[in-house]
């Protein structure tokens, strides 16, 4: 399958089964927006509750926020937002449609990477790149890409906010909360999952390059000679997770990112790149950032943003490991990954092989028959006592069997369990659970089934 024809069937999947719809598609859609349905939602969840298990709950040295996602914009101006948070931008001079030149000179085949806008100018000058509609382009300039708003009655500078491009800010802000309420010993971290906005000049790649997105972000805070020791056991957390969602490793490949390519904050980043059908492109980053937040807020704001040790009489301000995850591209990840084509029975079948922890939907209950009503009895009897354990579970009686088994192997249900007239007959009720991955059916006494179960979402 070619690597374009999967995109597609990925996208057309993922709008027909309910996990990801295009953003105001009734009135025409908007670019560089989408819309998570029932079923990505449950996707969307499980990832968070993953990541939130593994990275909060599960460790002594975290600490959970939920920023606002308007803040002063002082913030913003602070580290350097509002001057530098930029994209290079060039327009047709035709259709003056715009696009991100680097982008573009990459299309054409020219590496843009540690290009600036001059240099940007001259290689489409000097290879004569076009625009998508074969037009000349104007000159290369740089686009802040926060999104702009006002607060409060008043429409003058003072009441100028922004949605926030990244979540880190909104930990940063609250270092000093969580110092004074909790009183945590170095090393130690805060952790937060939510939206950030960027006004992305060209939105693209479905779900990969959007408007709005959602971020599970860590600032690790760190003595300075400690740096490397911390960003090493993150770095290897980091891998632990790509394992834990069910991410191939031959697939994620790490950028030690050179210096001319990193954020201004960063003395050092790695990006891990996820091969996905539209090329190899960052899933994650890892980050080094210093004490370069803590100290400007600190600066900007008159307040005392360090850390005293009681132990050593030290004071100072703690340098910053940042493990950085993008849910939505995570979730791009997971479907590219999981989409699987094979010849089970008479014809093609698409199914999503997901690992048991993040499929939406764990199992599926069926009576052999719906206009029997004893069967759908005893169907609903064991779904309601599956139930009770693993909430996410769907009775399905539309359709013979067959239509059944493909329908939830299309949205990755992992287990599919059919209640015949075997049950209501023989000694033990027995019933019938199918593997998604293999096609294959075992027979399972009632009483058995959920611990069955169970140890097969292991």
């Amino acid at each position: 399958m070619k690597d374009s024809d999967k995109m597609e069937k990925i996208v057309s999947l993922a709008k027909r089964r309910g996990f990801i719809y295009p953003g105001s598609e009734i009135y025409g859609g908007l670019a560089g927006t989408y819309d998570y349905g029932p079923l990505g939602v449950l996707l969307k969840e499980n990832i968070k509750q993953l990541w939130m298990s593994k990275f909060v709950h599960a460790r002594e040295d975290m600490f959970a926020v939920d920023a606002s996602i308007i803040m002063n914009a002082d913030v913003w101006k602070a580290v350097g937002h509002v001057d530098g948070f930029n994209d290079p931008l060039v327009e047709d001079l035709e259709t003056k449609k715009r696009y991100r030149a680097d982008h573009l000179l990459e299309e054409a085949g020219i590496d843009p990477t540690g290009m600036d806008v001059s240099a940007m100018n001259k290689a489409i000058i000097d290879n004569e790149v076009l625009s998508p509609d074969k037009n000349e382009l104007g000159e290369v300039r740089q686009f802040n890409m926060m999104f702009t708003t006002k607060v409060g009655a008043n429409d003058d500078e003072s009441s100028t906010v922004y949605l926030r491009p990244e979540t880190a800010q909104g930990i940063f802000t609250n270092f000093k909360n969580v110092l004074d309420t909790f009183h945590p010993r170095l090393p130690f971290g805060i952790g937060q999952i939510g939206k950030a906005f960027r006004n992305e000049i060209a939105p693209r790649d479905f779900t990969f390059r959007t408007r709005e997105f959602e971020q599970m972000e860590i600032e690790y805070f760190v003595r300075e000679s400690e740096w490397k020791k911390h960003f090493d056991l993150w770095q290897e957390s980091m891998w632990t997770w790509i394992d834990d969602i069910g991410l191939s490793r031959d697939k994620v490949h790490e950028l030690d990112v050179p210096a001319e390519d990193r954020a201004h904050y960063s003395d050092k980043t790695i990006d891990f790149e996820y091969d996905f059908p539209f090329g190899k492109k960052e899933l994650y980053g890892l980050a080094y950032r210093s004490d370069f937040d803590l100290k400007n807020h600190a600066e900007s704001s008159k307040q005392k943003l360090d850390y005293f040790d009681d132990q050593t009489g030290e004071r100072f301000i703690p340098h910053v490991i940042e493990p950085t995850f993008g849910l939505d591209r995570t979730i791009l990840a997971i479907l590219s990954e999981a989409y699987t084509e094979d010849d089970l029975g008479s014809d093609v079948r698409t199914y999503l092989k997901f690992k048991p922890s993040v499929a939406p939907i764990k199992v599926a209950v069926f009576p052999l028959l719906k206009n029997k009503p004893e069967l759908v009895k005893k169907a609903r009897e064991i779904y309601d006592e599956i139930r009770k354990e693993i909430p996410q579970i769907t009775f399905d009686d539309n359709g013979n069997v067959g239509k059944r088994y493909r329908r939830q192997d299309e949205i990755g249900t992992p287990l599919c369990v059919t209640i015949d007239f075997e049950t209501l007959e023989k000694e033990g009720e027995p019933l019938t659970v199918r593997d998604r991955d293999t096609g294959e059916q075992e027979t399972i006494e009632a009483k058995d089934v959920l611990s069955y179960i169970k140890s097969k979402l292991a």
